[in-house]
């Protein structure tokens, strides 16, 4: 039987059916994972980076990047090329359907446009974020805060694309961490406040070898009255090498999938 000569029902049934097994393993209860430490003498490389600016690094597969939220800020974002073919890059909608879920924290993986898993959320102290809105740019900032002038996750990521001989039609979609998006029976986007802390980290393990930009800029929904993002900390570090029980590797059947095409690049 070929998948790509069925009717619309056989493909709705289909959908459905992989959107409850999903569910269901979503809502399953999972054995407690061991946490992936970092310790100090793992730390590579640390970098402060101010409110409102972006920092760039090369992330060789197999360590792991630290977003410390030290100013407790409403969002730093995130984009990701593959360093060894840069016109491979994070994509959002593959990384959303197939997880069947908006909810990337610990365990989750964020995909390429390729199939491929780029990082692994192997720690989320806050446990939110949002790759559906995109980051600011000057238009989010003049409805927020009565300037287009001011710095923004669209410029940003403009410019570190120019540095690394890209163009801006090579800047796609992001994740913003430290984020918490609710989507409304509307389709609207609704901030839920409270639930981001100084001191809470993300660390991200890198997959495949990465080009990897952030942006300390506040995400185009937060309630932020003033544009007054403190800085945040970047740690590069050398992230263990995974357990046969790695929980991102065994998370969900997608992710083992993604982790096959991914890995067979380093075999």
């Amino acid at each position: 039987m070929q998948i790509d000569q069925q009717s619309p029902e056989w493909y709705r049934a289909r959908y459905n059916q992989l959107r409850d097994q999903a569910l269901e393993t979503e809502n399953s209860v999972r054995a407690p994972a061991a946490p992936v430490e970092m310790k100090e003498e793992d730390v590579l490389h640390r970098e402060t980076i101010p409110g409102g600016w972006y920092w760039s690094t090369f992330l060789p597969r197999g360590q792991a990047l630290r977003l410390l939220n030290t100013s407790g800020n409403n969002g730093v974002s995130v984009a990701l090329w593959n360093a060894d073919d840069l016109s491979e890059r994070y994509n959002a909608g593959d990384t959303i359907k197939l997880q069947w879920t908006t909810c990337l924290t610990t365990g989750r993986v964020l995909f390429s446009d390729m199939g491929r898993v780029l990082a692994s959320v192997i720690a989320d102290t806050c446990g939110f974020s949002d790759t559906l809105a995109g980051g600011s740019t000057p238009q989010s900032n003049m409805r927020n805060f009565g300037s287009s002038s001011l710095r923004n996750t669209r410029n940003n990521f403009r410019l570190t694309a120019g540095k690394y001989g890209m163009s801006q039609h090579d800047v796609t979609s992001c994740i913003t961490f430290f984020s918490h998006i609710s989507t409304q029976a509307d389709g609207s986007f609704k901030w839920v406040e409270g639930d981001v802390n100084p001191g809470d980290y993300v660390d991200l393990r890198a997959e495949m070898n990465l080009l990897v930009a952030v942006s300390n800029c506040p995400h185009p929904f937060a309630p932020d009255a003033d544009f007054t993002p403190g800085p945040v900390e970047a740690v590069r570090w050398q992230a263990p090498k995974p357990a046969a029980d790695d929980l991102c590797r065994n998370f969900c059947e997608e992710a083992r999938r993604g982790f096959d095409n991914t890995d067979i690049l380093f075999a």
